[in-house]
């Protein structure tokens, strides 16, 4: 007996074409926030370059997300005090919001950098998204053994150690991303009009 349910399976020139539409939009939503990040820029002009000052708007903004979405799943998806995952796997509520909010905040802070930030770089996708996710895992490193040498060698307050470790974590972090994530074969920064060239 034949089902009458077909199951649609794209070929590669559909999922191609997906993939073009998907990031020209991309393109297109990096431009605009580009251009609303560059009209407040002048007055930060004798301190940042533009290029830092779209680089600490990103992260501001993703980290601002971070919390609201960690806040909501936190307090009103996850408001038991231990989630079970796969039915056994014990977890604390704010753990099982940290594991949720993470791969979200982690797409959308490497698309943010990506189509906003560092547009000039020609370097492939997939490569930019394995080195992006390496230097998460090197700021994770720099905040637990930073945390763990102030508060835990040194015996400093938690809370100044933890603004200190994300000092750090800024700095490396913005220059991994400018010289390793999305190396730029060429000096130019674009501004909110200029058109990226892609791979």
């Amino acid at each position: 007996m034949r089902s009458a349910f077909t199951i649609f399976v794209p070929s590669k020139s559909q999922l191609s074409q997906m993939y073009n539409h998907i990031r020209q939009l991309f393109i297109l939503i990096g431009n605009r926030i580009r251009c609303i990040i560059d009209f407040f820029y002048p007055p930060f002009r004798r301190w940042f370059s533009p290029q830092l000052f779209r680089y600490a708007a990103c992260g501001v903004s993703n980290m601002g997300f971070n919390l609201l979405l960690f806040w909501i799943l936190y307090n009103f998806v996850f408001a038991e005090e231990v989630v079970y995952v796969a039915g056994f796997i014990p977890l604390t509520s704010y753990v099982a919001a940290l594991l949720t909010v993470f791969p979200i905040t982690l797409m959308t802070g490497f698309l943010l950098q990506k189509y906003v930030t560092f547009t000039a770089s020609q370097l492939r996708g997939g490569t930019q998204l394995a080195r992006y996710v390496s230097v998460v895992m090197l700021n994770l490193l720099i905040n637990y053994f930073g945390l763990h040498f102030f508060v835990g060698v040194i015996g400093f307050w938690a809370t100044p150690s933890q603004f200190i470790v994300n000092v750090v974590n800024a700095v490396v972090s913005y220059l991994c991303q400018k010289h390793f994530t999305f190396r730029e074969r060429e000096s130019e920064e674009g501004n909110c009009h200029s058109e990226r060239s892609e791979n």
